[in-house]
């Protein structure tokens, strides 16, 4: 485990019809996390379109390319001119008809260390991610950057303490979880505020229960028609190993949060609580069937 602090930098924004205006924003925005610090840079999911996956539309597959592609590409040159690792959230083309919603992450010297492929896939009404992504097959990943080992782990995950655990059982010293989520126009008066809380719970859970910082960056604004889109709710968080939140950014504006990461704090976390010493590894099997009849 390294052991040296490092910063990490979260970058929540709004996104606007054009690929290329997201891209350009995200590129910017990554300058000036590195300018302030920031060591390892997490952009939100799917962040170089609006989020497509209120319909069912096969002209969004156009927007799909290929890992190593033009926006890797682009944020690794980046990432070597600035030193900073970044964690890059793409819809992935590997195939015709073989769609991914993957996270790339990219070294501090520009190298494409792998991708993430998202496991979890939801299907929810204005969520209708299945039509357009098949689920992942890499597994839960984590990767050696220059400032830390991190697992990327993608929005519908967030709900997962299997992915949490196996992320961290394979040495991950921070979870990320680039999110695209928020309210239903009509459901917003009475539930919102206990989905959001909800949102936040589970993560910090993630962090408690497994002694490590956990990061996720969504992002903000209203996306589609009136009373039928989505109003993304922001509150790019991170909470350390004791899921204390150390910052959290706002619903409604786009922010960049940098963090400092003290890999002591998981350390002295594990020490305290030793969660992962008391598992009883020999009574989970059950946790291998869908239910257990």
């Amino acid at each position: 485990m390294q052991l040296s602090k490092f910063h990490i930098g979260l970058i929540q924004m709004a996104c606007s019809a054009d690929p290329n205006e997201n891209q350009a924003k995200a590129e910017w925005r990554i300058r000036e996390a590195a300018g302030n610090g920031a060591q390892i840079v997490c952009l939100q999911e799917l962040f170089r379109s609006q989020y497509f996956c209120r319909e069912e539309n096969a002209r969004w597959f156009d927007l799909a390319e290929p890992v190593p592609g033009p926006t890797t590409g682009a944020l690794a040159r980046l990432a070597r001119e600035l030193e900073v690792v970044v964690i890059a959230p793409v819809f992935e083309r590997r195939a015709a008809g073989v769609y991914h919603n993957t996270a790339a992450v990219i070294d501090a010297d520009g190298a494409l260390l792998g991708a993430y492929r998202k496991m979890h896939i939801p299907e929810d009404p204005l969520y209708f991610e299945k039509y357009y992504f098949t689920p992942g097959d890499l597994g839960f990943r984590c990767f050696d950057t220059r400032y830390a080992r991190l697992a990327p782990l993608v929005c519908w995950d967030q709900w997962y303490p299997e992915a949490a655990r196996l992320a961290a059982l394979n040495g991950a010293q921070i979870l990320f979880y680039p999110t695209a989520i928020g309210w239903h126009p009509s459901e917003k008066a009475q539930h919102g505020a206990a989905q959001h809380d909800a949102w936040r719970t589970i993560q910090r859970a993630h962090a408690i229960a497994n002694g490590v910082y956990v990061a996720a960056v969504n992002r903000v604004g209203y996306e589609g028609p009136q009373e039928a889109g989505l109003e993304f709710w922001g509150g790019s968080f991170v909470a350390d190993p004791f899921g204390q939140v150390l910052a959290e950014a706002s619903h409604s504006r786009e922010e960049t949060l940098i963090v400092e990461c003290d890999p002591r704090r998981i350390e002295e976390a594990r020490r305290d609580w030793p969660f992962l010493r008391d598992r009883r590894i020999d009574a989970y099997g059950g946790l291998l069937s869908r239910v257990i009849d």
